[in-house]
């Protein structure tokens, strides 16, 4: 048996001279081969564009402890910072986005954030008034890759209070295509396009009757307005050729 064993073992050594990467290897867990080894994760830092481009649309569902959606969004989300008197862009990506949150009887909070470093958020907080939902606070913040290599790190941040944005009756949706722009700090400019958004009451998960933003409201109604006075000023200046010839005519008939 002994000598057996022997012969294995120079066979073995005997093959590893000969055979490029292959190796002796124990027959116990204290051994790994590369793709076996813990990975670290990769960190993922926002990094500022020089030019716009359309955000990527994504939707965002938060569902209350009973598993009952109680907020969906669908919007593209993008951070426009100034800085040094020049404008940079960065798009938040639904792939990359963690959600979070809570959902009260009054109350919700719907916090969108970047989880890898908490390099970016984006948080609403809902509240129920009566038969109305609205936001009444808007919170974003971003950690950018610097611009330059000399640049130093800085985080861009800013804060909506105490207003009532987006305003619906409940069960219905706010929905709006025109891009909605806030200003959420000197250096900081956040911007939904577009943008459908409901808390507090969804049924079945689904958006429920639209309601139509002012800006969209502008947009369909203003050309049809503008349109109308066009044509009656057309009409009345027909009308007043008109009987300024028929009233010439008149004044060179014979009595």
């Amino acid at each position: 048996m002994m000598l057996k064993g022997l012969t294995r073992l120079w066979s073995l050594v005997f093959l590893a001279a000969l055979i490029p990467g292959v190796h002796p290897q124990r027959n116990d867990s204290s051994t790994y081969r590369a793709a076996e080894l813990p990975s670290q994760p990769l960190l993922y830092r926002p990094v500022l564009q020089p030019s716009e481009s359309i955000p990527p649309i994504g939707t965002y569902m938060l569902k209350s402890p009973e598993r009952k959606p109680c907020i969906k969004v669908t919007m593209g989300v993008e951070y426009i910072v100034i800085e040094k008197q020049k404008t940079w862009y960065f798009n938040l990506d639904r792939a990359r986005v963690k959600i979070s949150g809570y959902c009260d009887s009054e109350a919700a909070v719907l916090s969108l954030t970047l989880p890898d470093s908490n390099s970016a958020s984006l948080q609403f907080t809902f509240k129920k008034e009566k038969k109305l939902f609205y936001v009444t606070k808007l919170s974003a913040h971003l950690s950018p890759l610097p611009v330059c290599q000399k640049c130093s790190n800085k985080t861009y941040s800013g804060l909506l209070n105490h207003d009532k944005l987006f305003t619906t009756a409940e069960g219905k949706s706010f929905n709006c295509k025109s891009e909605s722009l806030f200003l959420m700090s000197s250096q900081l400019k956040i911007k939904l396009v577009p943008l459908q958004m409901q808390a507090f009451t969804l049924t079945d998960g689904q958006f429920g009757k639209e309601v139509e933003c002012w800006a969209d409201f502008n947009k369909r109604v203003i050309p049809i307005v503008i349109g109308a006075t066009v044509v009656g000023l057309i009409l009345i200046a027909l009308l007043t050729f008109l009987f300024v010839r028929d009233r010439n005519r008149q004044g060179y008939d014979r009595l």
